[in-house]
Formats: C-alpha cells, structure tokens, sequence
C-alpha cells in the first residue's frame, strides 16, 4: 500500500472510532422489502424504534431490531455506561445491494424462467441526541 493511502486510510480509521454502528450482511432479503423498513426507524428516538420494529409485521423487523440492539451495545461498550431514555437515536439506516443467487425455474415448453434471489447489506448508525439540538 501506497503511502498516501495508508495515511488516508488510517484517518478514515480514527473517524469512525467516534461513530457507533452495527453490520448487518448477506440478509436474504431483497434491498426494496429492507428499505421499507429502514424507513420506518430512521430518525426515529431508540426506544420507539425498538418498538415500531417489535411490533411491525415484517419478516425483514426481527432482522433490524436484533441489529438496532446490536448497535444500542455498541455504543454502551465505546462509553463505558447504559443508554438513558431519550438520549439515543437512529441518525442512519443504509441499505445496500448485495450477490444476487440465479436460479432457474422449469417453465411450459422446454424453457427456463429465471429467478433472482436478492440479498442485501444493511448498516444502521446511532447516535446521541444533543440538548442544543433539541431545544431548535
């Protein structure tokens, strides 16, 4: 590795040591199902995401909770102290595409009809909400 780009690397290393968040890879779950409900918590203060997730009634929720849970820890083990009420919340849900499996299905007259198993990567960010911001 180049010099410039190990310098440029390391400090993309130190700035994500501030941020708190949970991977979440390889979901057999197609991105657009993901998405909806990333929509849902994103924004939202963590113990009401935690609740919209718990009481959703997509498949893709009990996924998202378990990392939103992982995410919660996360941020407990950097500080060193337990989340409060109000203090956490979701500040980025990203969904990305990941492999497609191929497949082919039998089909009327000799053919094959393709299907594509989609999977997904999802990233979700915390972070804690400052009394400034608030207030505004």
């Amino acid at each position: 590795m180049g010099a410039r780009k190990r310098i440029s690397a390391e400090a993309r290393k130190e700035a994500r040591k501030s941020l708190y968040f949970a991977k979440l890879k390889n979901v057999p779950t197609s991105p657009r199902k993901m998405r909806l409900v990333a929509d849902m918590i994103r924004g939202l203060e963590v113990n009401r995401a935690l609740g919209v997730l718990k009481f959703s009634n997509k498949e893709a929720a009990v996924r998202v909770e378990k990392l939103l849970r992982s995410a919660i820890s996360n941020w407990e083990q950097k500080n060193e102290r337990k989340a409060e009420s109000g203090e956490l919340y979701v500040s980025l849900v990203s969904v990305d595409g990941a492999t497609t499996l191929r497949r082919m299905r039998p089909a009327p007259q000799g053919r094959g009809y393709r299907i594509r198993k989609r999977s997904n990567h999802v990233t979700l960010f915390v972070d804690t909400l400052n009394i400034n911001e608030s207030q505004n």
